[in-house]
Formats: C-alpha cells, sequence, structure tokens
C-alpha cells in the first residue's frame, strides 16, 4: 500500500551536531541564559501526583467491562503514562533534585516508572545521556532507527505499522545498535518495578495490570503525543537535524517540544525552555518547526520521501565515553 520511498540509506553528514557551537555562541551572548541551569522542584510534587492519579485509576476500573477498560486505557492512561514517560525523561537530566544529588534522581525515577508496568527509568537515563553526546552517533545513538526498519517500513501501510509499534522497537533497539551490560541500579529497578505489577495485579485484578500496560503501549505508539518522537530528529528539511514544536500538547509534555532548546541546553528544566527561546530569539525563530504533532504523524506515514531512513548520522570522531 503507497509509494515505496525512494530513501535506501541515512543522511550520512560529516560535521559536528549544532548545538554545542550554539550553546557556546547563545551564552556568550546572553549570559543570564545560565540562571536557568536549576532544578525545578516543583517536579517532585507534579511527578506524585500522576503517579497518585494512576493508582486511583487502577481502582477505578477495575471493575469495568473490558470495552471500558480499553476506551479509558486510551483516552485517558495513555496522556497520562506518556506524560510520565517525559516526566522520567526530565529526572534523567537530574531536574527533580539536582546534579549534586544524582542517586535521588535516580530513585525517584524508578518511582515515577511504577504506572508504566514496564521497568524503563534507569536504562533510559543511560542510553539518553548518550543521545545528547553523540548525536546521530552510528553504533551510539539509539534513537537513530536500524538499518532493518529503514529497509523494512518504507510504504505508507508499513510506515503506519511502524508508528503503531513505535514503543517496541525504541525497547529492543538498543540491542542491536548499542548493547551495554546491565547495571545493578536496573535490576533494581526491574525488581521494584515486577513487584508492583504483581501486587496490582493480585489486589486489583488482571484489568487493573492491563490498563496499565495498554496504557503503555498506546499512549507511545499511535497517539498525538507521539507525534514528538518523529518531530524531533526526522529530517522533514534538508540539512535539519533538530525541530522544535510550539503548540499546546507542550503543557502534558514538560516542554519537551522545545527541542532545539533544549539540545543546546540539557541542564535547563523543561518549564524554562520557553525563556531561553524569548531571550535568544534571532537563534530559534527562524529555525524550522512545528505547531502540530499530529500534522508530522499524518505528514510522516503518507509522504513518500520520508521514511525511518530520513534521519541524520556521522561516524563518531574522537574517544567516545559511553554513560
Amino acid at each position: 500500500m503507497g509509494n515505496r520511498v525512494a530513501r535506501e540509506d541515512f543522511e550520512w553528514v560529516y560535521t559536528d551536531q549544532p548545538h554545542a557551537s550554539r550553546r557556546q555562541e547563545i551564552l556568550a551572548k546572553y549570559p543570564e541564559i545560565k540562571s536557568l541551569m536549576k532544578p525545578d522542584p516543583n517536579l517532585i510534587w507534579i511527578i506524585s501526583m500522576m503517579v497518585l492519579t494512576q493508582l486511583a485509576a487502577f481502582y477505578l476500573v477495575k471493575d469495568l467491562d473490558w470495552k471500558w477498560v480499553m476506551f479509558w486505557a486510551y483516552a485517558f492512561g495513555s496522556c497520562v503514562n506518556h506524560s510520565v514517560t517525559l516526566a522520567i525523561h526530565e529526572v534523567s537530566h537530574n531536574s527533580a533534585f539536582g546534579h549534586y544529588r544524582p542517586m535521588w534522581n535516580r530513585w525517584f525515577g524508578i518511582f515515577a516508572n511504577l504506572p508504566i508496568g514496564v521497568p524503563y527509568s534507569v536504562s533510559f537515563k543511560r542510553y539518553h545521556m548518550d543521545h545528547h553526546r553523540y548525536l546521530g552517533g552510528d553504533g551510539i545513538d539509539v534513537d537513530i532507527p536500524t538499518d532493518f526498519e529503514g529497509w523494512f517500513f518504507c510504504t505508507t501501510f508499513r510506515k503506519f505499522i511502524w508508528v503503531v509499534l513505535q514503543p517496541l522497537f525504541y525497547a529492543f533497539r538498543p540491542l542491536f545498535i548499542n548493547p551495554k551490560p546491565i547495571s545493578y541500579l536496573e535490576i533494581i529497578n526491574t525488581v521494584i518495578q515486577v513487584t508492583f505489577d504483581i501486587i496490582i495485579y493480585y489486589v486489583l485484578g488482571i484489568k487493573s495490570l492491563v490498563y496499565m500496560l495498554a496504557a503503555s503501549l498506546l499512549g507511545l505508539g499511535l497517539h498525538p503525543i507521539s507525534g514528538h518522537f518523529i518531530a524531533e530528529h526526522y529530517m522533514f528539511l534538508k540539512g535539519h537535524e533538530t525541530y522544535s514544536y510550539y503548540g499546546p500538547l507542550n503543557l502534558l509534555t514538560f516542554n519537551v517540544g522545545y527541542h532545539n532548546e533544549h539540545h543546546d541546553f540539557p541542564n535547563i528544566p523543561g518549564k524554562s525552555l520557553p525563556l531561553v527561546r524569548k531571550i535568544a530569539a534571532e537563534y530559534y525563530d527562524n529555525l524550522p518547526h512545528y505547531n502540530s504533532w499530529i500534522k508530522v504523524l499524518y505528514d510522516f506515514v503518507t509522504d513518500d520521501t520520508i521514511s525511518p531512513y530520513s534521519r541524520m548520522k556521522r561516524h563518531q570522531k574522537g574517544k567516545v565515553e559511553l554513560e
């Protein structure tokens, strides 16, 4: 179904990522931006309330008919769980307790992980730091699809399936691109998460467990918020590697849409990224950006010039220090 995408490889580039040099230039011109590099303690209370909200939802769906379990999993739970994954993204940058208390952030990330149903927080931290340091790095950045994804998901129908199954590709891709030894924190994350899932099953029943897992799978797949996965780095315009989104869904996603600003200043919490854009407007206002993640999803699926191959990749130069 649909025309086959002509692209047969990634967009290989031989320049450094643009974010480090732009960060230096902006800080030289606007040193006051350094004052935004501090933790956001409000994250602690916001994330705690999100976890408690899902716990309440687990209780409320336990006796519903299956059709309503799945309805609420998509209509409500998917939004909360996807938002929680982006809260974990904030915590991975130590935005909750600051860089002087890294383990507090790791433990809080494990707590935030609970309503997701799958152990994720600690592993995400390890791979996400590599994504920032070595954006597009071949064999390093697991945000880049595999060659199989680029080769196989090359028609409208197949790209649609790829969007639906995105959470599975994000989960298993690191095993093929950049496998790492399991850390003790990942073991702890897994034990705590599996124990929590078992407790949910025995106390509230199978419907609550299915609601939790379905909310994560549906929320990270074919869902409006999932447009950010594609919007952030897929090359809709040749030569542009990172794109920001300035639409209303930033309110639910800790401003992850401000993605150029985030990669330029990963130590600034999401709540302050609009200030970065305001202060250094001349650096961001003329960059390509989006106002609709839904349109990004639609364009990705229907545009026969775009596929999982539409990413910029580079062979990493110099010494590589993985997280």
